[in-house]
């Protein structure tokens, strides 16, 4: 497969092809990502309440450390870059910690919103 480009955007139809199958694959994996992303968030809005209600920190520093060397090494294996991991849990984790810092808020103050 060769592309023909000359400048007027003409691209081969077999590589036009194989670049709309690899963005589907590339879709649904983002898809995929959401949703499991999604039911991520359920279990740990259901930790925040459990911590809130029994008065826990809403950060677990040593757990967030164990699952930061875990999802370096699954990376690794992986053949991922282990710091982009490392950079997106901890992404995850401070979400995850503002989520339970607000259902503790509301907890103490008797309020609740909506878990987004």
């Amino acid at each position: 497969m060769t592309t023909r480009n000359t400048g007027t955007g003409d691209v081969d139809p077999a590589v036009r092809e194989e670049l709309a199958r690899l963005r589907d694959s590339i879709d649904n994996i983002d898809a995929a990502v959401v949703h499991m992303l999604a039911e991520r968030f359920k279990a740990t809005q259901q930790v925040g309440h459990l911590k809130a209600a029994h008065q826990l920190p809403p950060a677990d520093p040593d757990r967030e450390a164990r699952q930061i060397a875990r999802l370096r090494a699954l990376a690794e294996s992986a053949k991922l870059d282990p710091a982009f991991a490392e950079k997106f849990l901890n992404f995850i984790i401070a979400e995850v910690i503002r989520h339970h810092e607000r259902i503790a808020d509301d907890a103490i103050n008797g309020t609740a919103r909506p878990t987004n």
